[in-house]
């Protein structure tokens, strides 16, 4: 053992080898030795253990090979692409929607060049940061203001923050919701200094509940979204218009948390109708919040959108400086924006539309050349086989609704590697490809996977097998 352990390669040696090969040529000297002590560290355990037992093991011929396979593993940066094969449009865990062309040119401006991001090219002073989107959102929307923070929970808090600080805002039972994330509507207005003022029975809530709340220390009535979460059967809820109706009476404002609030109607699309935000801004919510990277399609971002008069204030609470968005949030935001000036555009071009409204017959012609490319390079190895299977649109979106979609089914001709092994290899080999595994197979949706992307799971797949 003593004599294996003194064939083994100087750190130097190892270290001056790996700097002159180009695919490592790109990592910091530092993190490149760390990594090679690390190898070393495994090769003295597999000596110990008896792994390794020949001299011959430890020649460099035997040794490059590994070596190699072992800094590409662990030198890859931790944040990293995947393959999205779910079918899950608005993967929360995979990093929700993707960004339209327009927008990842428009980041990639922001972070290369110097930009006005705070300055006014027609005056030469400073200028505001949020002029960018606003009346790209106050057109969009019908809104009179608006303002974009980091994300929704951000907006909803800020808004009550402003608006309701030391007062009471009245919301129904039904709607006290926890989405991902354990992000709690009672515990947000709580942060706030709001006082929550419920109403209603879980299921049910009626316009006298919120009549009856209405105090002298009523700041407004909140109306939330439920996500992802749903009453169904014995239930009723007091419509947007209706609450503006009881509001206007009292001269109070009705703020409204659409969630993943979107500017597209999917119902020619054979989705359930949601109500859009322009919907929300037409039927009186004096301030509407919504998320820009869900259903929108468009970067993380709260956005806040609604009367002047509400706005304003919120945009001069001192919290907005610690929620405000940066430049590539806003530079992707403004090009996502102007794709839906016009709606058909913003379909095509903006992958979550375009992903959420795909037709079956689509989706079925993708699967089959999925297969066949399958079939073709991973020969008989496998079995491939497609048959129907369901999409969603994630993100809180449309929770009882699946997507119909062809699912192309991938699973091993081998004893000895089950389907639940070959999603777990697949996970390491790099870009990893995620699916699901139903009636046997692994399975993979076409709705996510890009036809860009069948190249890479079929190497992905080949490796993993």
């Amino acid at each position: 053992m003593s004599k294996l352990f003194r064939l083994l390669p100087s750190v130097d040696m190892v270290l001056q080898r790996a700097t002159g090969q180009e695919r490592f040529a790109h990592l910091p000297r530092p993190l490149l030795k760390d990594l090679i002590n690390l190898f070393l560290d495994h090769l003295r355990e597999d000596i110990r253990s008896g792994r390794i037992s020949k001299p011959e093991d430890l020649q460099w011929s035997a040794l490059e090979s590994c070596l190699n396979a072992f800094l590409q593993r662990t030198s890859r940066p931790h944040f990293r692409r995947v393959l999205n094969a779910t079918g899950v449009v608005v993967h929360t865990n995979l990093g929700r929607s993707l960004l339209a062309r327009q927008a990842v040119e428009a980041v990639k401006d922001a972070c290369a060049h110097y930009s006005n991001l705070e300055f006014s090219l027609a005056t030469g002073l400073r200028g505001t940061r949020y002029s960018h989107v606003e009346e790209l959102l106050c057109r969009l929307t019908g809104a009179e203001a608006s303002l974009v923070v980091n994300n929704n929970a951000a907006a909803v808090l800020l808004m009550l923050d402003t608006l309701a600080k030391g007062r009471e805002v009245v919301v129904s039972r039904g709607q006290l919701v926890e989405i991902g994330g354990s992000f709690r509507i009672p515990e947000v207005m709580a942060k706030s200094g709001a006082v929550l003022r419920e109403v209603g029975a879980t299921n049910r809530v009626h316009i006298h509940d919120y009549e009856r709340a209405i105090g002298p220390d009523t700041a407004g009535l909140l109306k939330v979204h439920t996500s992802n979460f749903r009453i169904i059967g014995f239930h009723k809820e007091v419509s947007l218009p209706e609450m503006v109706a009881i509001a206007e009476k009292h001269r109070l404002p009705v703020l409204e948390d659409l969630g993943s609030g979107n500017l597209f109607d999917f119902t020619p699309y054979g989705l359930e109708h949601e109500p859009t935000v322009q919907e929300a801004i037409a039927a009186g919510a004096a301030v509407v919040t919504f998320s820009g990277d869900k259903v929108l399609g468009g970067p993380q971002a709260g956005i806040i959108v609604g009367r002047k008069s509400f706005i304003d204030p919120i945009k001069q609470n001192p919290m907005n400086r610690a929620l405000r968005i940066d430049k590539m949030t806003l530079a992707a935001l403004e090009a996502t924006l102007r794709l839906y000036l016009d709606p058909e555009l913003a379909r095509r071009e903006i992958p979550t539309l375009r992903m959420i409204t795909a037709s079956s017959e689509e989706l079925r012609r993708k699967a089959g050349r999925l297969a066949r490319l399958l079939r073709r390079k991973l020969g008989s190895g496998i079995d491939v086989a497609q048959f129907p299977g369901a999409s969603r649109v994630g993100g809180g979106a449309y929770p009882e609704r699946d997507l119909p979609t062809t699912l192309v089914g991938v699973r091993p001709r081998r004893d000895d590697l089950t389907v639940d092994e070959l999603k777990v290899r697949l996970l390491q080999i790099d870009p990893p490809l995620i699916g699901r595994i139903e009636q046997d197979y692994f399975c993979l949706d076409p709705r996510t996977l890009d036809d860009a992307e069948h190249g890479a799971a079929a190497r992905v797949l080949g490796q993993a097998l």
